[in-house]
């Protein structure tokens, strides 16, 4: 942390790590339309900071209402300012629901897009009768039981290579149906669960629509092999389920060790509190709270 928002001059290429809420948004990318977008109140930012107008490139565009905890863009500059002076600067030029949290030089051929190897998602599941009052547009309501168990069980089968056709929405622009699914789990923290789910890349609302399988499973209404007999179908109209946006979070971006970019802690602040009181050793507090975080708020900071 410490090092991403120095006093080291930064310029060139820049690599940017960004939060946001996305629900007051259309999504990343900016649109003709002009409507509210994360990838514009971005560059309207930086530009000013830089003086310059700048475009930037995200590791995964996002879409309406999702959220991000470690999004990865890149911009070309030639203005030259302190790490400190990106942060805070660009910080200062956002709406309080966006918030940039390293900046770094890399090397001309990095790509936030291009590099990553892969990319993680939670989807936060508010398990209970009552709809909640808080964090009502970071989580997803489930107002039926759900078994978390037959919903991780019925998951396994999507790990590996796979035609996810069956899982991709109808105007999906990608050229392959092909993913890489490192790892999905699904756990319970007291009435919320979370889908934990890490791939290559995914297509577009990939994420949402295994969401809407797995709660469909988990709740009763289709057995755990059901998942399994979806994937097989490679038709999307095999389950017409689509999972709201609202508890979706991207939540890492792993590119190779060459690039040294600052780690995410893996999951949003939520999910990370969560998982202290539930006594999980998932959580590497290393890296979500280092000892010198606080050195990023110290003016006189040269390291």
């Amino acid at each position: 942390m410490n090092t991403a928002a120095g006093n080291d001059h930064v310029t060139g290429r820049i690599a940017l790590g960004l939060m946001y809420k996305g629900s007051a948004y259309c999504g990343w990318q900016s649109q003709k339309s002009g409507v509210p977008s994360v990838q514009a109140e971005l560059e309207v930012a930086i530009s000013r900071v830089a003086n310059h107008p700048v475009e930037v490139v995200c590791a995964g565009r996002t879409d309406k209402a999702v959220h991000a905890s470690y999004q990865v863009v890149h911009f070309d500059t030639t203005s030259v300012r302190t790490a400190r002076s990106w942060v805070f600067g660009c910080n200062a030029n956002l709406p309080p629901d966006i918030s940039v949290s390293w900046v770094q030089s890399v090397s001309d051929e990095f790509h936030a897009r291009f590099s990553a190897f892969n990319r993680r998602y939670n989807y936060v599941i508010f398990n209970h009768p009552i709809r909640p009052a808080h964090f009502y547009d970071e989580m997803t309501w489930c107002h039926y039981a759900l078994d978390e168990s037959l919903m991780h069980r019925a998951a396994q089968c999507l790990v590996g290579e796979h035609d996810f056709t069956s899982f991709r929405a109808v105007g999906c622009q990608s050229k392959s149906p092909f993913r890489h699914i490192d790892h999905v789990r699904v756990n319970r923290f007291g009435n919320i669960l979370v889908l934990d789910i890490q791939g290559n890349a995914f297509l577009h609302h990939m994420v949402r629509n295994i969401a809407g399988v797995l709660m469909s499973i988990g709740a009763g209404r289709n057995p755990v092999e059901w998942c399994a007999e979806v994937l097989a179908a490679k038709d999307r109209t095999k389950a017409d389920v689509t999972a709201q946006p609202y508890g979706l979070f991207l939540t890492d971006v792993g590119y190779p060790d060459q690039y040294d970019l600052p780690r995410s802690g893996g999951a949003p602040s939520l999910i990370q509190a969560m998982l202290a009181m539930s006594g999980s050793n998932k959580v590497d507090w290393d890296v979500i709270s280092p000892a010198d975080m606080w050195d990023i708020a110290r003016p006189g900071n040269n390291k």
